[in-house]
């Protein structure tokens, strides 16, 4: 169990897409997660697991205020999907053609170091 979680839930990307990001950051110290999202900042998925990292952190320090940021560490995360929009579009000679638009839902869990 950890000491601090946030979810992002409901993020207009797929989660297959998310999960190759997010694969890099588990088990990781938080600054050096930072900065590892900093580096692969060109795809979409990276700024949305930033978003709820930093979310986790300050979720950390509003629970334990007198807590070193520098201790923590990505004890969890994952990417399960979330609810899918189904839209239509003309394809050849006017027929219907059906659009998923998928959603996305982030997990992250932080714990201390011992």
């Amino acid at each position: 169990m950890g000491i601090a979680t946030a979810k992002g839930k409901y993020l207009s990307m797929s989660a297959r897409k998310v999960r190759l990001v997010i694969d890099s950051i588990r088990g990781m110290d938080v600054g050096e997660a930072l900065s590892v999202l900093e580096f692969v900042r060109k795809q979409k998925a990276a700024k949305l697991i930033e978003k709820v990292l930093n979310s986790a952190i300050s979720n950390a320090k509003e629970k334990f205020p007198n807590l070193d940021i520098d201790n923590l560490f990505v004890e969890e995360c994952f990417v399960d999907e979330g609810p899918m929009l189904k839209r239509l579009r003309p394809g050849f000679r006017g027929i219907p053609r059906r659009i998923r638009k998928k959603t996305s839902h982030i997990t992250i869990v932080l714990n201390e170091r011992r």
